[in-house]
Formats: C-alpha cells, structure tokens, sequence
C-alpha cells in the first residue's frame, strides 16, 4: 500500500478546494484511498502527464479540478502535486 505525501502547493490546494468546490471533497477522499491501492489506475480518468518522466499522474476531481501527482514507486509513496484549477 503507498502512503500520500503532500507537497505544499497541493496543501494550499486543498484549503481552496474545501472553500470554493466543498462538493468535491467526498470524490478527493475516493480518489486519495485508490491512490493508497493502486495509483496508476482507478477511477477519474487516470492519466500518465505528458513532459514528465512517465511516473506523473492527473485523475479528475470535477470537471474543473484535478488531482496532480507523481507515484514513487522505490519509497512506495505518492506524491499529491496539486489538487485544485486545472482551467483557467
């Protein structure tokens, strides 16, 4: 099972998600379980990121908000990127 990490920006992240799209909490919390499961599948149209070295992934929060984050497989974490605006 993979532990979620957070870096900073996605802790920032998070505050405004529960302020500005509060709805959207319940899926985050589905998505960070499967995440713990298996992060490179799943459900919010999981997707390998372009531009990154392969181990970067974006799941869908809402229509609006996506989970950003890159799986480290050799400490068996994750790590949460960003979890707010993907459009601007």
């Amino acid at each position: 099972m993979y532990s979620i990490v957070f870096s900073s920006d996605a802790r920032r992240d998070l505050k405004e998600l529960n302020k500005k799209a509060p709805h959207a909490i319940s899926k985050l919390s589905r998505l960070l379980e499967e995440l713990r499961q298996h992060p490179r599948t799943g459900t919010g149209q999981v997707e390998p990121l372009k531009g990154y070295d392969g181990n970067v992934y974006s799941r869908r929060i809402t229509r609006e908000h996506r989970l950003i984050y890159r799986v480290l497989d050799d400490v068996v974490e994750v790590l949460v990127l960003s979890a707010f605006v993907h459009y601007k």
